[in-house]
């Protein structure tokens, strides 16, 4: 199993499917990766060589975007930016809400947890 960016990679799977484990690369950066090294789309992981595999991990390190740890960590900032703001943003982040304006009545289970049942609360009979 070959470790990129201090994840494991399946061997059995395409290189492009492959390299959407790490955090950050999405199908295309994983094309664009493909592209730059020189590696055929169909081929797997397992197929590869130790150079090919090597060629990847400069062209993933070579610093042109975020992933793993650095991603997580600015996503994480931008969070806690909102929320020291005390936007509208950041309120719903604190809050435990959706945040891009979804309905709350109904739905949003999993930003709101399970459901509590609310005690007093009779069925109308007709």
């Amino acid at each position: 199993m070959a470790r990129i960016s201090g994840v494991n990679i399946p061997d059995n799977k395409r290189v492009i499917i492959s390299l959407t484990y790490v955090h950050g690369i999405g199908r295309f950066i994983a094309e664009g990766i493909c592209r730059e090294v020189g590696i055929d789309f169909s081929r797997r992981m397992k197929d590869l060589t130790e150079d090919e595999l090597s060629l990847i991990r400069k062209a993933i390190e070579s610093g042109k975007f975020l992933i793993e740890g650095d991603l997580r960590r600015e996503v994480s900032l931008n969070i806690k930016r909102l929320m020291d703001m005390q936007c509208y943003r950041g309120l719903r982040h604190r809050r435990g809400l959706p945040v891009r304006g979804q309905r709350t009545r109904t739905n949003a289970r999993t930003r709101k947890g399970p459901a509590k049942p609310v005690a007093g609360k009779k069925i109308a009979k007709k």
